[in-house]
Parts: structure tokens; sequence; C-alpha cells
């Protein structure tokens, strides 16, 4: 964990989060919480963490998504040398569909 975002307010959001109980909360909470680009910009990463993870290419993943390759090259760098948090929701949405 990196101990730069390990501040009391981070907590407290974290905190709020794991309160949410649907999607319907979720688009409520978030929508309050973020701009709209920048909820656009997180969903943007996950979805290009999900083709990293199916081998696509950066042009593919562009193309699909419209991240730029920056973006894309930093999501692809969380993937390889992050905390593993990506595989973790992965691992739990696929359990979650089975």
């Amino acid at each position: 964990m990196n101990k730069k975002i390990k501040t009391d307010a981070v907590e407290h959001l974290f905190d709020a989060i794991m309160c949410l109980k649907t999607k319907e909360e979720c688009y409520s909470f978030f929508e309050d919480l973020c701009t709209v680009n920048e909820l656009l910009s997180l969903s943007q990463r996950f979805e290009v963490a999900a083709m990293l993870r199916q081998h696509r290419t950066y042009l593919e993943i562009s193309e699909k998504t419209g991240a730029s390759t920056a973006t894309i090259s930093r999501v692809n760098r969380s993937l390889n040398y992050g905390t593993d948090g990506y595989e973790m929701i992965f691992h739990r949405l696929r359990e979650k569909e089975e």
C-alpha cells in the first residue's frame, strides 16, 4: 500500500464507499463525488485494464476506449508492478459470474 495515500481523509472516503449497497447507490454517490470526466476516466482505466489482461494491443485498446497510449502504459504498469488491486477485483468479478 502506498503510504502517501493512507490519510484520514482517504480512510473516511473508503469507509463511505464500503457502505454502498446497490449500483444505484454507487451512481448517486459517485455522481455527487466526481465530475463526469473524472468518473469517465476511472471507468476508462478499468476498461483498459480488462483489455490488457485479454492481451489486446495498445492500438486496439486506444481505438475501443479512446485512451491515450500514456494512459494505457500507466495502467499496464499498475497491472505488472502495482499492488494487484486490479487482479483482486477481476478475480472477484469472475467468481461472481460463476
